[in-house]
């Protein structure tokens, strides 16, 4: 990965621009904070919308590859399955853009929408859901911690799709049985995710950060109502259990899920695939047991 990492982001590319079914869709740009870059946010409108709510979506693909072009067919399934707007944010990726550069470009684009809910045409800022798949779902926790201890406005709810939590993947060391079990047989191996660990955060050192590593954290109180999905086949999956344990253990409403068969990053998943449509059904249910009123 630390030699391909191009080569898979062209491929990507490619396989997303297949005919998908027919999708709205509108691309915004959002200035960065410190004005020196934007920000392209691509926004997808639901064939019949049946929620106010605003999906604001982190793809995954390990900080590294992945982007608004290979995730619009993602995006615009969720849009359709949900019935919510979903706004996908093209965030900078490692290695030419290392941690914070694209934990930096989500906060951006979140603090803005949640302090002026109108920009994504809604009044409430509850209405606003951060959700990410794997490094995108480690970006969404890592910033509710973040946008706690700023004092800020906090995003109310929360979908993390099999994240990352730990910084450890390494068979020999990681705490996490799956790593051992699940690292080497199947689409994501230990070996990749500590390449796409090594890209993002190449300084060894900050690696236990709770801004790279959410289980790492020693505080989290007051954190969003969480919806957290793991894959059972899927090496990240302990660690994503543990996280959502962890903030059940501190106090916020966390609620986890395990999809059965399923083999990492599954979210991209034609819509028939069985672990997409298992876990829409949580998706579907959670955004509407927690729906402010």
């Amino acid at each position: 990965m630390r030699q391909d990492y191009a080569k898979v982001r062209r491929l990507q590319r490619q396989l997303a621009a297949r005919p998908i079914p027919r999708f709205r869709s509108l691309d915004r740009q959002i200035m960065s904070a410190d004005g020196g870059h934007q920000i392209p946010v691509r926004v997808f409108s639901p064939k019949e919308r049946r929620r106010e709510d605003v999906l604001l979506f982190f793809h995954g693909g390990g900080w590294v590859t992945g982007d608004i072009e290979s995730y619009t067919p993602a995006c615009a399934t969720m849009a359709d399955l949900t019935g919510c707007v979903v706004a996908s944010v093209d965030y900078r990726l490692a290695p030419e853009h290392p941690f914070p550069a694209g934990l930096e470009d989500c906060a951006r684009v979140a603090r803005l929408l949640l302090e002026d809910p109108q920009r994504a045409g809604i009044s409430d800022p509850r209405r606003i859901v951060l959700v990410g798949d794997s490094a995108g779902g480690n970006l969404a926790a890592v910033l509710s911690l973040m946008l706690r201890d700023e004092g800020g406005p906090v995003p109310s709810r929360q979908i993390l799709l099999y994240p990352v939590t730990h910084w450890d993947h390494d068979p020999e060391t990681s705490p996490f049985a799956s790593v051992r079990r699940h690292g080497s047989d199947y689409r994501l191996t230990d070996t990749e995710v500590q390449d796409y660990m090594e890209l993002y955060v190449p300084d060894r050192g900050r690696r236990q950060d709770p801004l790279v590593a959410p289980l790492m954290a020693t505080d989290l109180s007051a954190q969003p109502e969480t919806l957290l999905i793991t894959a059972e086949l899927d090496l990240l999956c302990d660690e994503g259990e543990a996280y959502g344990a962890a903030l059940a253990d501190a106090g916020n409403d966390a609620e986890v899920h395990r999809v059965d068969g399923a083999l990492h990053g599954f979210i991209t998943l034609p819509r028939f695939a069985r672990p997409l449509r298992e876990a829409y059904q949580h998706i579907d249910a959670f955004l509407e047991r927690t729906s402010p009123t």
